[in-house]
C-alpha cells in the first residue's frame, strides 16, 4: 500500500555565465553551497536521511560519485548511502521521483534528492586511434620500442573534443539534443511561439503553487 509522500523544503544556487573556461566550482560545489543552508533550516540533524540522490550529467573525474562526495561535505556521516544518476537533462529530476517512490512504497522514510551540474569541467577526450597509441607508447620497454611507437604518431592525435559534447550525441543518428528537438518540434508541428507561451505557463503555475504552499503538501 502506498504512504502520501512531502516534499518538506528545497533550494537552488544561481545560474552563472559560461567563461570560456573551467569556472571556479564543481558539481559537487555547486551541491554543498546549495545544500548547506537547507540542512541548517531543519530541526533535525544531517544524519538523520536514509538516503542521498544526486543526478549530474557531467561527472567530473574528482568526485565520479557526486551524491556520496556532496553527503560526506555536507556532515551527513560517513555511513550515509548515496547515489548519482544520469539520464541527460532529466538527471535532477528523476532523482527526485526516484526518492518519491522509494518513500511511497516504505522502504525509506527522509531522502535528499536533487541535481548538480557544472558543464564547464567537461573532460577533453581523445579519439580511440590516439588512445591506442598512448597505449602502445605506455607498454613499449625500451628506447628502440619507444621510437618505433613515436613514428606512429599523428597530429591528430593531440586534437581533444569536448567529452560533453560527444556524449551528448546520438551514436545511432548523430543528431546532439539540439538537433533532436528540431526534428521533434518539426514532426509535431510544435513551433518557438507555442513552446514559449507553454514555458510561460509552466512558470505562472508554479509560482501560484509556490504562494499557495502547494508544493507542501501531500503528493499522490
Amino acid at each position: 500500500m502506498s504512504r502520501p509522500v512531502y516534499l518538506v523544503d528545497g533550494a537552488r544556487t544561481p545560474f552563472l555565465r559560461a567563461r570560456g573556461r573551467p569556472g571556479p566550482f564543481t558539481p559537487v560545489d555547486l551541491a554543498v553551497q546549495c545544500g548547506r543552508p537547507l540542512l541548517m533550516r531543519q530541526p533535525f540533524e544531517a544524519t538523520a536521511f536514509d538516503l542521498v540522490i544526486l543526478g549530474c550529467v557531467n561527472v567530473v573525474q574528482d568526485e565520479m560519485n557526486p551524491a556520496r562526495v556532496a553527503a560526506l561535505r555536507l556532515g551527513m556521516g560517513e555511513k550515509q548511502v548515496a547515489f548519482t544518476v544520469q539520464i541527460n537533462c532529466g538527471s535532477g529530476m528523476q532523482s527526485i521521483d526516484t526518492a518519491y517512490r522509494y518513500i511511497r512504497e516504505g522502504s525509506h522514510e527522509m531522502i535528499l534528492a536533487g541535481g548538480t551540474e557544472a558543464l564547464s569541467h567537461a573532460p577533453l577526450v581523445y579519439s580511440r586511434e590516439a588512445t591506442e597509441w598512448y597505449g602502445e607508447l605506455a607498454r613499449a620497454k625500451g628506447p628502440l620500442d619507444k621510437m618505433k611507437a613515436m613514428a606512429d604518431v599523428r597530429p591528430d592525435f593531440f586534437s581533444p573534443v569536448i567529452g560533453l559534447e560527444r556524449g551528448l550525441t546520438d551514436p545511432i543518428t548523430s543528431l546532439n539534443m539540439g538537433q533532436t528537438a528540431e526534428v521533434l518540434a518539426h514532426r509535431f508541428g510544435i513551433d518557438r511561439t507555442t513552446a514559449d507561451a507553454y514555458a510561460v505557463d509552466s512558470h505562472k503555475r508554479l509560482t501560484a503553487a509556490q504562494k499557495e504552499g502547494r508544493l507542501n503538501r501531500v503528493l499522490k
